[in-house]
């Protein structure tokens, strides 16, 4: 991948450092993204196709990272039965533009019975917050507003 000449190096795992992504066109609204490790997916803008739009990844990258900081917290008392993780919200125009608003991350998780379980149930409501509340980049870039450049290369 290339970087900008005053980018710093990559860096991964859920440390603080550089991310990036690049897109690859491979017809109208339809694109192949690579990650600095080199996994790839297909993007679709129109949701014409199974791809996912935007907009559902935009979704996804909310409720995986949330998802993630609670199963990490989680799993160390006990390991889930179940877990399922809904993200939604509602695709809105106004004078300013397009926007998505009343945006939910629903975690249903399940553990087994016995004393684990019964901590792991106990631990997931602080887990849900903690993401939420200072945990999750995704949200929390989202919550405090970042800004965003857009530029031509």
């Amino acid at each position: 991948m290339t970087e900008h000449p005053n980018t710093p190096p990559e860096t991964g795992g859920t440390g603080t450092g550089h991310r990036s992504v690049s897109m690859t066109r491979l017809g109208t609204g339809v694109y192949e993204v690579t990650n600095a490790r080199g996994g790839t997916m297909r993007v679709g803008g129109g949701g014409d196709t199974e791809d996912f739009t935007p907009v559902e990844l935009f979704l996804v990258s909310m409720a995986a990272c949330s998802a993630t900081d609670v199963d990490f917290i989680t799993s160390r008392i006990a390991e889930p039965d179940s877990f399922e993780v809904l993200a939604a919200g509602e695709k809105r125009k106004d004078d300013g533009g397009n926007f998505m608003d009343g945006i939910e991350i629903t975690m249903t998780v399940r553990f087994p019975e016995g004393p684990d379980g019964d901590r792991a149930r106990a631990r997931l409501p602080r887990a849900v917050a903690q993401s939420h509340d200072r945990l999750c980049t995704v949200s929390r870039t989202v919550q405090r507003g970042a800004e965003v450049t857009m530029r031509e290369g």
